[in-house]
């Protein structure tokens, strides 16, 4: 009896200490809390310094290392079968010469051999080379934190964290953050800031989703992870395999430290506790001492250059804020803002405040210097002198539209080959984040919903029939629908619409807009108008009702659906309640819910003359007029045949392989 208490007793100390430990193949797992005594297997550069540091690299030069557990783990439940749940959890830090300065980075891997003497340095991070980079036979996971942009490589940043699969290009990546539990808002990190940080990686068998989630140290795991993606990694692990890491260095001296490390297999991986991890280095001593090295010996010819470079400051300063001005700008007067303003309210167009980058160009969050309003800054190539007076004179006329549910166009700024719009700043993001959120949980419940999409009708109508001139908006869709702060609708970024006078037909003639959100006539034509805005809203009423995309692919026989043939389908076989967002299943108002999917249908009409103007549509929302009768098969003429016959069938093909790439469409764009 005694004995078997004593068995008990023991059974926890498997996780706790420093020494590795492992049980049986469902519960296998480890903690090291430091590493003084582990018994690691270690290659290259990798050492356990004196105070119990992991350092994976040192220095400055193509060097790398490699740091694993000595004991092989078996993640298949039988030979060949499917890879059981894992968790990891690490603390790492990164230490370069100087802050703010980048090496490469490290990763955390699972391979099936410790021996990875063939891999490359540098930008392959010790994982792959030139020659396999890409191979199914590597049999490797990784979990990579890069503090370089290798463009070859298709990184996002040099400051990112990326889900790597056989292949130094990521499978799915971020930039390097976390999601505050309190408030829910993304917050910045930056690897290389000499500070220790906690990642946890965690695999369901079940789902097969891998989520990435990283913290300051001393932070609890935030619920929402940074990445989650899906990918079955049951076809990429070996039956048996080792845990590790690996770091490379560059041209900057820099050092690659883990300070604690755990793992677990079918449950969460044991908490590490911070309170015993071994110190980092004080980085005054090594870190001072070379950088007096490199800089004695240049320091003579750097007091030579301060006049030098005093003049060179001058005149970049004139450069850097440098705007393109003409004479017939000068009617615009207040609607120009200045490109020194926007500069430092977005603090020089860093990557922290950027928001989002499209097809049109990239957004950045700012605060302007002397009202301390907040906005967003999009910057827009436009390389051609060609109707840009006219362009400008559409972007001020807008920005004089006032209405509850548009965002606000403050004004703009020109600079050789680049435009950049001035929009107030939605605080709450735009809609696409609340509608494809990954996790189970509601972003949105129907009366927001049904809010949200009176809310856009009734900005729709006021651009085609309310204002001075008609506003066609040309690039309706969920990621340019943003939300204030009250969670009211607004439609934004009219970089693409286009106005004229009323009773005046469009003269329009290129094809502008997105995928899936582009009436079939648009192809054939090029000719925008209000009831091609009329078909975008259409889908979008579909989009937000059924929380899908107005495409998707099918990887497995590579085929592409639209959701306008895919609701009509489900009407066609008496289904239609069952296409609503399953999110909200139990939460909806079933006659609204079946009002807004066949005004959707109604609106994406494949025949323009159809569909109803914006101020019917209002009429029907608002349940001053009853929708016109009609029925599936009236409707049968699918999208996607209808795509097809304008010429957009290779195009759907191509632009649903860059969805599956980069998680969004591309749009379409021949200019104005």
């Amino acid at each position: 009896m005694m004995q078997h208490t004593l068995s008990l007793l023991l059974i926890p100390s498997l996780f706790l200490g420093i020494n590795q430990a492992t049980s049986s193949i469902d519960n296998a797992g480890f903690i090291y809390s430091g590493f003084n005594g582990a018994n690691l297997t270690l290659d290259g550069m990798a050492t356990i310094t004196s105070s119990g540091l992991l350092q994976l690299s040192s220095g400055n030069g193509e060097h790398k290392g490699h740091a694993f557990h000595p004991e092989l783990l078996r993640f298949h439940k039988a030979p060949r079968g499917k890879v059981q749940s894992f968790s990891v959890s690490f603390v790492f830090a990164i230490l370069s010469i100087a802050p703010n300065l980048s090496s490469h980075g490290m990763a955390f891997l699972i391979s099936p051999s410790t021996n990875l003497s063939s891999s490359g340095t540098r930008g392959f991070l010790g994982l792959f080379n030139r020659q396999n980079s890409g191979n199914a036979s590597n049999h490797i996971f990784a979990v990579e934190l890069d503090t370089i942009q290798n463009t070859e490589f298709q990184d996002i940043s040099d400051n990112h964290i990326g889900v790597d699969v056989n292949d130094i290009r990521s499978v799915r990546s971020n930039y390097t953050g976390y999601y505050d539990d309190s408030q829910g808002r993304y917050q910045n990190l930056t690897l290389n800031s000499h500070e220790p940080m906690q990642v946890w990686v965690d695999y369901d068998e079940v789902t097969t989703k891998i989520s990435v989630t990283i913290a300051p140290l001393k932070m609890s795991k935030p619920m929402r992870p940074l990445i989650l993606t899906t990918y079955n990694l049951s076809t990429v692990l070996t039956d048996q395999a080792y845990v590790g890491f690996s770091s490379t260095t560059g041209s900057i001296d820099s050092q690659h430290y883990v300070l604690g490390w755990s793992f677990a297999m079918n449950q969460s991986a044991p908490g590490i506790d911070v309170d015993k991890l071994p110190k980092l280095p004080h980085e005054g001593s090594k870190n001072s001492s070379k950088v007096m090295e490199i800089v004695m010996p240049i320091a003579t010819a750097i007091f030579i250059l301060v006049v030098a470079v005093v003049i060179f400051q001058f005149m970049w300063r004139r450069l850097k804020y440098a705007e393109l001005r003409e004479d017939w700008e000068v009617e615009f007067g207040p609607h120009r803002l200045s490109y020194k303003d926007l500069f430092s309210a977005t603090q020089g167009f860093k990557s922290k405040h950027l928001l989002g980058v499209g097809g049109f160009g990239s957004v950045y969050r700012g605060v302007l210097p002397m009202s301390k309003l907040e906005v967003a800054v999009k910057k827009v190539s436009h390389e051609s002198r060609q109707g840009i007076k006219e362009f400008i004179a559409e972007v001020v006329s807008i920005g004089r539209m006032r209405h509850r549910n548009l965002v606000p166009l403050l004004g703009y700024c020109r600079r050789r080959g680049e435009l950049l719009l001035v929009y107030e700043f939605m605080p709450n993001g735009s809609l696409d984040k609340y509608l494809y959120v990954e996790d189970d949980k509601p972003s949105l419940n129907w009366v927001q919903r049904f809010h949200i999409i009176k809310g856009i009708a009734s900005g729709l109508l006021y651009l085609h029939e309310e204002w001075d001139q008609v506003v066609i908006h040309r690039d309706i869709k969920a990621s340019n629908v943003l939300l204030d702060n009250e969670m009211n609708a607004r439609l934004g970024d009219f970089g693409l619409a286009k106005l004229y006078d009323h009773g005046i037909d469009a003269q329009t003639t290129h094809v502008v807009g997105t995928m899936g959100y582009i009436a079939p006539e648009l192809a054939r034509t090029g000719k925008a108008s209000p009831i091609t805005d009329v078909f975008a809203f259409g889908v979008f009423l579909l989009e937000v009702t059924c929380g899908r995309r107005p495409v998707e692919h099918n990887r497995e026989n590579n085929t592409v659906s639209m959701l306008v043939d895919w609701v009509l389908e489900k009407w066609h076989k008496g289904l239609l309640t069952k296409v609503v967002d399953p999110r909200i299943q139990d939460e909806f108002d079933i006659n609204q819910t079946i009002l807004v999917l066949k005004l959707g249908l109604l609106c994406s009409h494949p025949v323009p003359d159809s569909r109803p103007t914006m101020r019917q549509v209002m009429q029907y929302l608002d349940g001053d007029m009853m929708l016109p009768e009609q029925m599936p098969e009236s409707l049968t003429l699918g999208m996607q045949f209808m795509m097809q016959s304008e010429g957009f069938d290779s195009y759907i093909m191509s632009q649903a392989t860059t969805m599956v790439s980069h998680g969004t469409l591309t749009d379409i764009s021949g200019g104005r």
